[in-house]
């Protein structure tokens, strides 16, 4: 009978690690919503080579007091909740205290932070999850980490990675969800260098929307505000006429958090039933209020699934809400008919005149009883007769002849 055996803290770290960090954009999720969390009104996320050698993540949140930086490396140690009663009320986007040990194990980290009310900051290194060095340094106010080298204890990891584009394509997705869920926050995204996204933090939800996705999007949006008896619905949903061949323009939060939901989306698209063609879905931003009594978001690690108290009645109202108010406007295009201005007449052709004028200038000499003319040039050549023969039998042309040949 095979020895059962308590596994040693390094390979449970790592174990935990492939539940939380799946790939870069997962240490990106983790690490951005802590600083949402930090009460940060400014976060920059720069990467290279799609995450894989280096993740800056930069806000100016309230920071980590230093006492506190080595045991917010602990697994399940956390700021957010005190009891298992907190988890019926969760308010923060990070609670589980997993993200930073997870990916402290699995990469090489340095921090470097400040709290409002210490003189100095201090820089923290820990790689595979051993600490290595704890100092004090001067640091701005906020909290910045350093993720590189990821995967390199775990080379069965990282092999099953994307390219470099791909990886980077995943955490800008990924950034434009986060900043359509919280448009009061400034986000920057750079990618090797080159910014690839910026928003102003001015509350605007719009403004967002129409920085990401353009101006043809942003020109096309109907604005959707109703509160029901147990949660409550903001945002905007597009017309019909910018409708996309995937779901990939379906955004929907809770509580600030982005998830993926069969039920909500179910609910959206059944609400444009009879207003898309099949195989078309539409653009919509919404966000989703609701009590923490009627939602469970400790399904998986990476929070991306929730549990409703009560789908049906979610599912009820977020389809009727987007039928109605897709039915208070005229979705048809409107189209204005400019009278087209008459075209001179042209004259037409006037065969007789056409005979006569030849004739005059010697270039024919008799006519045939069908009515026919038959040109005879002065000159025998037979390239000239032909080419007023041509001439002749041509509708419409105004090339007469005005002098004599010859």
């Amino acid at each position: 009978m095979p020895l059962i055996q308590v596994l040693d803290e390094q390979t449970i770290d790592k174990i935990a690690a492939g539940e939380v960090v799946e790939r870069p954009s997962s240490v990106v999720k983790e690490l951005v919503e802590n600083a949402i969390d930090a009460k940060a009104t400014a976060v920059t996320v720069e990467i290279r080579d799609g995450g894989t050698t280096l993740i800056r993540i930069t806000d100016n949140g309230c920071g980590i007091a230093q006492d506190q930086i080595p045991v917010a490396f602990f697994r399940h140690s956390t700021s957010k909740i005190r009891s298992v009663d907190d988890l019926v009320t969760i308010s923060s986007l990070g609670f589980r205290g997993e993200a930073l040990s997870s990916i402290a194990a699995v990469s090489q980290v340095e921090l470097i932070t400040k709290t409002t009310d210490a003189f100095t900051g201090s820089r923290f290194l820990i790689e595979g999850g051993k600490e290595v060095l704890l100092e004090e340094v001067g640091a701005p106010n906020g909290t910045t980490f350093l993720v590189k080298n990821l995967f390199y204890n775990t080379p069965a990891r990282r092999k099953f990675l994307k390219m470099p584009q791909t990886e980077a394509g995943y955490i800008n997705d990924m950034m434009e969800r986060i900043a359509l869920s919280h448009p009061d926050i400034s986000f920057k995204f750079i990618n090797n260098g080159q910014i690839r996204l910026h928003t102003s933090g001015n509350g605007n939800l719009k403004d967002n929307i129409y920085h990401i996705y353009g101006r043809d999007i942003a020109a096309n949006l109907l604005d959707v505000q109703e509160t029901f008896e147990n949660f409550s619905v903001s945002g905007y949903i597009g017309k019909p006429v910018i409708s996309r061949g995937n779901r990939h323009f379906e955004s929907y939060f809770i509580n600030g958090r982005y998830i993926k939901s069969s039920i909500i989306a179910k609910a959206i698209e059944d609400g444009y039933r009879g207003c898309l063609m099949q195989h078309k879905y539409p653009f919509t931003v919404l966000s989703i209020c609701l009590d923490g009594n009627l939602v469970d978001v400790n399904v998986h690690p990476n929070k991306m699934e929730l549990r409703f108290s009560d789908e049906e009645e979610l599912y009820r109202q977020i389809l009727n809400l987007i039928h109605r108010t897709l039915q208070k406007r005229e979705l048809i295009a409107d189209v204005t008919l400019k009278e087209e201005k008459k075209s001179a007449e042209k004259p037409s052709f006037d065969k007789k005149r056409f005979r006569n004028r030849l004739r005059k200038t010697g270039w024919i000499r008799y006519a045939r009883p069908s009515g026919r003319t038959v040109p005879m040039s002065r000159n025998t050549s037979t390239e000239r007769a032909n080419l007023l023969q041509n001439l002749f039998l041509r509708p419409g042309s105004d090339r007469y002849p005005n002098r004599n040949p010859g």
